[in-house]
């Protein structure tokens, strides 16, 4: 994974710094008790992200990040989707928690993120379609989240839906997917501190397109599986049908892997193309997140759970 400090971004990207650190301080305000907490261990692997060099991860322009989208209940095709989703309204905005875990609720955005500081993380993020950038995301561990909101021993997966707007979101009409989006990780995978809910890019709050106000991003998964605008998160038994899966089974798995050694049957994962580059570069096992995450799939036959 690869953080970036505040001053390697260009400072025409930067929100103005008195409009960025009062966000972050009406973000933490008021935390809330602590009580409970322990009983799912999250490992801290700060430290090393913290030292991490971008090296030859560029990240990508906010223009590209922002007008390059993936969101068909606006439209599948990526140019336009920044203009359909302009006024997208994204406040207020609640998120539905329940299933197996001991506070289940509707809860506001603010008070589900509450006491909780909003880090900055530059991710890979790899397309199913084999394209590829690098974002700097702004959002906050999804496994803190999670953890106060206790999960029982039952929960072994998470499960993720998006909000449902026809009238606001042209794309419903094109009929291309069943609505609202769906998606899901195992419990442990929700719970690695790779696993980020989004509210921001380049330190300025996420557009519509990009999934505002609030987004999951799984960075060694394909980007698929990074469901927008959140409405509800549940804790369940088994594992959930995401969407993609129930449309074509044997195009997209629950798994979604970045995995150069399994192809979709439609093209080649084997190579990837940065957007703003002209030549394409091998993709890399679980994005380049091996050493993070490859023990979370030990004995796992990777080829038959794609």
């Amino acid at each position: 994974m690869l953080i970036r400090k505040p001053t390697d971004v260009a400072s025409s990207e930067i929100t103005p710094e008195k409009l960025f650190w009062s966000r972050r301080e009406f973000l933490v305000a008021a935390g809330i008790s602590g009580a409970g907490l322990a009983a799912i261990n999250i490992p801290d692997l700060g430290a090393r992200f913290r030292t991490a060099g971008p090296g030859d991860d560029k990240p990508t322009p906010y223009a590209t990040i922002t007008g390059y989208n993936n969101y068909y209940e606006f439209s599948t095709d990526k140019g336009e989707v920044k203009d359909l989703a302009a006024g997208f309204p994204v406040r207020p905005w609640s998120v539905e928690i329940g299933g197996e875990c001991h506070k289940p609720g509707m809860l506001d955005l603010d008070d589900l993120l509450k006491g909780l500081p909003v880090e900055e993380r530059v991710y890979r993020h790899r397309c199913v379609e084999a394209w590829s950038m690098v974002v700097p995301w702004d959002g906050v561990p999804l496994g803190k989240v999670l953890q106060r909101l206790e999960p029982t021993s039952n929960a072994k997966f998470v499960e993720f839906t998006t909000v449902s707007d026809p009238k606001d979101m042209p794309g419903y009409a094109e009929g291309i997917l069943p609505f609202p989006y769906v998606e899901g990780l195992r419990i442990d995978e929700a719970m690695h501190p790779l696993a980020l809910l989004v509210t921001g890019i380049y330190g300025k709050p996420a557009p519509p397109q990009n999934g505002a106000p609030l987004r999951l991003v799984v960075p060694w998964k394909y980007g698929f599986k990074g469901a927008k605008a959140l409405v509800r998160i549940r804790f369940v038994r088994e594992q959930p049908l995401n969407t993609w899966q129930r449309v074509a089974p044997n195009e997209y798995g629950f798994y979604a892997n970045v995995n150069p050694t399994v192809d979709h049957p439609r093209w080649s994962q084997a190579r990837e193309r940065r957007l703003g580059e002209f030549f394409r570069r091998p993709t890399l096992m679980f994005n380049g997140y091996a050493d993070q995450v490859a023990s979370l799939y030990a004995g796992m036959d990777l080829r038959a759970n794609f």
